[in-house]
């Protein structure tokens, strides 16, 4: 597919029958895992990212960087890759000209910055730059603007929900594709703001969320999972390196490890 056909039918995907569910990757065999696993979609986790070159979250990887990370993804699967940027770092319209040139095809835009809600109007502006960049491109890139709102628990909690839906529906008539509310876990929240958003709506998926299913019942369109996916892995080599210094065990490498054979053949079409 050309990255226009990608973009168009990531696009198609938040707003087909099924559920979007996208478990986020870090790098290019996590990528290739996730395709190679039936997935329509790939989108990367900015913390994963992040913490792969040794940087905290929170926009602290040099835009170059992170767009490095994301060609290489990119470069490595055949079905859509969205991206997450952050808040788009300084110059907008140069993170979507650099985002485009890496090959994705959407991207996560966030309203926060060092924990700063910005001003409604300045967001609207800087993804309608967003917008216009895509347009200029020729590719119709799925943006997926984010509020912070809950998941900073900013502000009085009980006007929330409130605040969360007026900016999201501005956000969507400033051209964003996907309305994204991560920290919301309880299913009449989610119900309501379903209701309320008028868009395609986007939870976060955590332990305390309802199942997938229950997601899919209750309207959303798209399902993240954020950095869990890469802090699973790092779980799992944590357990595996205490095993090796503290008992002497080597059973991770039968039970847990996929084989070096397999890793090669994920990476054998991967782009230079």
């Amino acid at each position: 597919m050309t990255q226009k056909s990608k973009a168009e039918l990531l696009l198609r995907l938040h707003t087909g029958p099924d559920l979007l569910v996208l478990p986020n990757a870090w790098d290019a065999l996590s990528a290739r895992i996730i395709e190679a696993e039936g997935f329509p979609a790939v989108a990367s986790s900015s913390a994963g990212c992040a913490a792969v070159l040794g940087y905290p979250d929170g926009q602290r990887i040099p835009r170059s960087e992170m767009c490095f990370l994301v060609k290489k993804m990119a470069g490595a699967v055949e079905v859509p890759l969205t991206a997450d940027l952050e808040a788009g770092y300084d110059d907008v319209a140069q993170t979507a000209r650099d985002l485009i040139d890496a090959g994705a095809v959407g991207l996560n835009f966030e309203d926060m910055v060092d924990s700063e809600l910005l001003e409604i109007d300045d967001q609207v502006a800087r993804l309608q730059t967003l917008r216009r960049v895509a347009d200029e491109a020729g590719i119709p890139l799925v943006i997926n603007a984010r509020t912070d709102i809950y998941l900073a628990e900013h502000g009085d909690a009980a006007t929330r929900f409130e605040r969360s839906v007026e900016r999201l529906n501005r956000f969507r008539e400033a051209g964003a594709d996907c309305l994204f509310v991560p920290g919301v876990s309880d299913a009449e929240t989610i119900a309501r703001l379903v209701r309320e958003i008028n868009g395609p709506v986007n939870i976060l998926a955590t332990p305390a969320c309802p199942s997938l299913a229950r997601l899919r019942d209750l309207g959303v369109a798209r399902v993240s999972l954020g950095s869990g996916p890469s802090r699973v892995a790092m779980g799992a080599f944590r357990r595996f390196a205490h095993d090796v210094l503290f008992h002497g065990k080597l059973d991770g490498l039968q039970t847990e490890a996929i084989s070096y054979g397999e890793v090669q053949a994920l990476l054998a079409r991967r782009s230079s």
